[in-house]
């Protein structure tokens, strides 16, 4: 008995080691199609169901995808390699299956208004070189940036115009003309993102305008209190001040890497939902809209009916008053009374 349990882990054992010592040539019925550009395999060998059911259905699984991977394997190995930092790397082709998107196509980004105008008129864009001559040093300099020829920021004097004032700082005058072209430019820049997206150009922190909205308003309130180094958490609410709709509000998606139990459940739920034939009812919706209709139809009974006209009090008759009465004395007998009769008015026969 001993020796039978010996033999069979021993037999485990082998079994075991085979198992990670596979062979690499793998032989199908049907030859596999490969896409090496985008590592594909496509296996058109119909599944064993007699395997399938017999053994393990993980490890029938795991088998059926170590042998389609060995055979992409030995494909990668037939393309050609190079060596790059002590590594053996494969020359991937093309790819030949096309994919489908996960994020639609983006769209085309609107001409501004001077590519229009150029269009309209004909003018092209012509490159210029990086390079100009600097008069002053004598020498080739950067069009654009650092140490760029002509540079008036390095200008130890400036000549004063006849027309400007003696005293006026003309270096402080240029720093802020660059500063209010470098804010204009900005501004032209959002201006056209803001016309290609039909949306217009917001005042915050822009351009103030005269009449600014109430939600304009609203927004200026909103990035003052979040410009401090708490980013508003201290700043304190205005009385009947209301939080701005649309603030901070950013899409989220899903991440392409990592974890994907979420997507996973999220897409079983919509399985679920659309394979289930009863449908999924918010019972406290339901309620709340069958009573809100029950009390609409009420009220409108109640206004389509006529009220019943009932009597503002008891009238009195002539016969209550004091003068000179008929039988049973003043105010007495057929003159009047809560017991008088209304006489009938005699017509024309």
């Amino acid at each position: 008995m001993a020796a039978c349990s010996i033999e069979d882990v021993l037999a485990k054992a082998e079994r075991e080691e085979a198992e990670k010592l596979k062979s690499i040539s793998v032989h199908k019925e049907l030859e596999l199609e490969f896409d090496p550009g985008n590592l594909f395999a496509f296996d058109k060998n119909p599944p064993n169901t007699r395997e399938f059911r017999k053994q393990n259905k993980d490890e029938f699984l795991r088998s059926l995808a170590r042998d389609n991977t060995q055979l992409l394997i030995n494909e990668l190995w037939k393309l050609p390699t190079e060596r790059v930092e002590e590594v053996i790397v494969a020359k991937l082709p093309e790819p030949t299956t096309r994919l489908p998107r996960e994020k639609p196509v983006p769209k085309p980004r609107p001409s501004t208004k001077w590519e229009e105008f150029a269009k309209l008129k004909g003018i092209q864009k012509k490159k210029k070189t990086n390079l100009v001559w600097d008069d002053v040093h004598k020498e080739w300099k950067r069009r654009w940036g650092y140490k760029r020829a002509n540079d008036d920021t390095k200008e130890w004097l400036i000549e004063v115009p006849e027309t400007a004032d003696p005293n006026e700082d003309q270096f402080s005058k240029r720093i802020k003309a660059k500063k209010e072209r470098v804010a204009k430019n900005e501004l032209n820049r959002l201006r056209n993102i803001a016309r290609g997206q039909k949306i217009k150009v917001p005042g915050v922190g822009l351009a103030p305008t005269d009449q600014q909205s109430k939600t304009e308003l609203g927004k200026a309130i909103h990035v003052a209190k979040h410009s401090t180094a708490s980013v508003g958490k201290f700043q304190g609410n205005l009385p009947k001040e209301k939080v701005p709709k649309n603030m901070g509000k950013k899409r989220k998606f899903e991440p392409l890497i990592g974890d994907f139990s979420a997507e996973k459940r999220k897409q079983l739920d919509l399985l679920n939902i659309m394979d289930s034939k009863k449908p999924r009812i918010d019972i406290t919706k339901a309620v709340n809209k069958q009573m809100r209709e029950e009390d609409r139809q009420s009220g409108f009974q109640k206004r389509k009916s006529p009220g019943k006209k009932g009597r503002k009090g008891n009238f009195s008759g002539k016969g209550t008053a004091k003068g000179k009465g008929k039988k049973g004395g003043p105010g007495g007998g057929s003159g009047g009374g809560k017991n008088r009769k209304p006489r009938m008015k005699q017509g024309k026969r």
